[in-house]
């Protein structure tokens, strides 16, 4: 088990295109309100995060566009795998982070899901949007530093 802030988490999907798409400014950690077969398939990993979003709506956060698949041994009928899923988090937040979606260019994108002591959480990122140019030089940035890291290993 790894040490530290990861200490009892388990992660089930992670967003890695939301890495490359934005820049993360603050993360927060908010509850996932799920059916009991949902819980089950993201207990054997099966998630994507790809195109989801969370919206806040009436004063609620949603997540929406997260896919889990059925479950194999539950009900079938009547299951949306892109449902909107309600997120929960302290009235404080969810005011602040209001807030902060009002400027211009910030997003709530969600980065990972995880379990938490055996709770399913979501890790929001609050992110701004990149330019085709940004994401460029990200790319370059990293490349270069691959490089210098891989001239460092040699001379040892």
């Amino acid at each position: 088990m790894a040490k530290g802030s990861d200490a009892g988490q388990r992660a089930v999907a992670t967003n890695r295109r939301a890495r490359f798409d934005y820049d993360i400014l603050e993360r927060h950690e908010a509850g996932l309100v799920l059916t009991g077969s949902e819980v089950k398939s993201l207990r054997q990993g099966k998630a994507s995060l790809s195109e989801s979003f969370a919206r806040i709506q009436d004063g609620e956060v949603w997540l929406e566009n997260m896919h889990i698949p059925p479950y194999a041994q539950g009900q079938k009928a009547g299951y949306d795998p892109r449902r909107r899923r309600k997120l929960l988090l302290h009235r404080a937040e969810i005011d602040r982070l209001l807030g902060k979606t009002a400027e211009r260019g910030l997003t709530l994108i969600p980065v990972r899901v995880y379990f938490s002591h055996g709770l399913a959480k979501v890790e929001l990122g609050l992110g701004r949007g990149r330019r085709a140019y940004e994401k460029r030089q990200a790319v370059l940035e990293r490349e270069h530093r691959r490089e210098m890291e891989r001239a460092t290993s040699r001379r040892r």
